[in-house]
């Protein structure tokens, strides 16, 4: 991952998990997000991320499994 050529909308699965890993994730994995994306998490139809609507994906399935 080259800090100067990321794209928060266009993240590949491996420049994701490092984001998240670099901002205090314990849990992200390449598993863990293939396993979000098959319950429904977003993906850009070229199979990339973005982190703005993974991020807000992440933070309903947290609000949702405390409610």
């Amino acid at each position: 991952m080259n800090n100067s050529q990321i794209k928060l909308t266009a993240l590949s699965i491996s420049d994701l998990v490092k984001l998240l890993k670099r901002s205090g994730s314990r849990t992200a994995s390449e598993e863990t997000v293939t396993e979000d994306v098959a319950n429904g998490a977003p993906v850009n139809p070229d199979g990339t991320f973005n982190l703005i609507k993974y991020a807000a994906y992440l933070a309903k399935e947290t609000d949702d499994a405390s409610n």
